[in-house]
C-alpha cells in the first residue's frame, strides 16, 4: 500500500492491488474516498471523485483538500501509478507542508 502525499492530516494513497482506471484514495480519520484521473488520448480531461464501499467519504474540507491536491498533483500521481504498477518502483512518500493554492 504506497503511500503517495501526507497533507495535513490526509493520506493520499495506492492500494497494491488496484486497478484501472488510474485512481488515487484519500483517508483521513477513518474516512475515506476516491479519484479517478480520467485521460484520454494522454491527455487530462477529469477528475472523479467515487465513494469507496464500506467507508463514510472525507468530510467535505478534507474532500476539498484531496480534490485540489489531485488536480495539482495529477501529472507525478499518474507518474507514479506507471512507475509503481508497470515498472515495479518503489514510490517514496511526500510530505506536503505548505497550503496548496
Amino acid at each position: 500500500m504506497p503511500k503517495l502525499y501526507e497533507y495535513f492530516g490526509l493520506i493520499v494513497l495506492f492500494y497494491s492491488n488496484e486497478h484501472e482506471p488510474i485512481h488515487v484514495h484519500g483517508k483521513y480519520q477513518g474516512y475515506e474516498s476516491k479519484a479517478e484521473i480520467i485521460l484520454e488520448n494522454g491527455k487530462y480531461v477529469d477528475i472523479v471523485i467515487k465513494t469507496v464501499a464500506g467507508k463514510d467519504p472525507l468530510p467535505k474540507k478534507e474532500l476539498k483538500n484531496f480534490v485540489k491536491l489531485v488536480q495539482l498533483y495529477k501529472e507525478d500521481i499518474v507518474r507514479k501509478w506507471i512507475d509503481f504498477f508497470v515498472y515495479n518502483v518503489e514510490i517514496k512518500p511526500e510530505r506536503i507542508n505548505n497550503r496548496l493554492k
